[in-house]
């Protein structure tokens, strides 16, 4: 077992992913260390990212993350059924429909039963519901703009090329994704 350093307490949550990976690795030799940094890179830095929005601009805005991503896709994709919602926001049909609830009671978003399926929910933006994000999300981007700062425009490209080439893996038969 790899000892324990005497600096613990200076790690943070992303400086733990080198302990992480260098304790791991020396209790499990056949773990693969670039693919662990790889998995608690993406992970711990979107996770702050994340952190960061909510915290600086949808909470501040009376909504959490996963109640962004629903009126997000809502504003982009227009009126859908929640099956629709749940598979473009990553979240779970359960899920959406507890957030809707709380975004229909704050007056954002507007269900009603589909007109072809009725048993099928139709979502849409309220006008309120549609003001809110549209101003909101100029908030976000500007947050967005502050990460993307630490990369030059070329590693920015680079960067997105390789995410889109590990979503495009996420394509295949052995890589579960929500649908």
């Amino acid at each position: 077992m790899a000892e324990r350093p005497e600096n613990l307490d200076d790690l943070d949550f992303l400086s733990f992913i080198d302990f992480a990976v260098d304790r791991t690795t020396s209790e499990i030799p056949e773990v693969d260390p670039k693919a662990m940094r790889l998995g608690l890179g993406l992970t711990r830095v979107a996770s702050a990212m994340i952190y960061d929005l909510e915290a600086e601009v949808h909470r501040p805005s009376g909504w959490s993350w996963p109640g962004f991503r629903i009126l997000f896709v809502l504003w982009l994709a227009g009126p859908s059924d929640a099956k629709r919602v749940a598979r473009l926001s990553g979240a779970s049909r359960a899920a959406v429909s507890a957030l809707v609830n709380t975004l229909e009671r704050d007056g954002l978003v507007h269900r009603r039963r589909s007109s072809t399926d009725r048993r099928a929910v139709e979502l849409s933006l309220t006008e309120a519901g549609r003001e809110v994000i549209t101003d909101t999300y100029i908030r976000h981007n500007q947050r967005e703009q502050t990460w993307a700062k630490a990369l030059t425009g070329p590693e920015q490209t680079i960067l997105i090329g390789l995410l889109e080439k590990l979503a495009q893996a996420a394509t295949g038969t052995d890589v579960h994704t929500r649908e």
